[in-house]
């Protein structure tokens, strides 16, 4: 699906309002960082997704659908954790 262009205003202090027809289409998120490239007299708005902050999305996302919250994972990790101390090192 290939967004149409739009028209937005430079507001006070160089603000702009990206519309939500080309923020969804671009998969642009609240707080995300962009990164301007001045081309000629146009401007290029891309994504600049950090590999921790796009984890950490993906992360979400995935605990948002399987239904398991942050503790039950943390606590399954626990448990996976001294299940393979067990296997390499043996019960203490």
């Amino acid at each position: 699906m290939r967004a149409k262009p739009c028209v937005a205003e430079i507001r006070q202090r160089g603000q702009i309002t990206i519309p939500k027809s080309i923020r969804e289409t671009s998969h642009l998120e609240e707080g995300q960082t962009v990164t301007l490239f001045p081309l000629g007299n146009s401007i290029i708005i891309t994504p600049k997704r950090l590999e921790l902050d796009e984890a950490r999305r993906q992360m979400k996302k995935i605990l948002q659908s399987s239904g398991v919250t942050v503790e039950e994972l943390l606590e399954g990790l626990a448990e996976d954790r001294a299940e393979l101390y067990g296997e390499l090192y043996g019960d203490k």
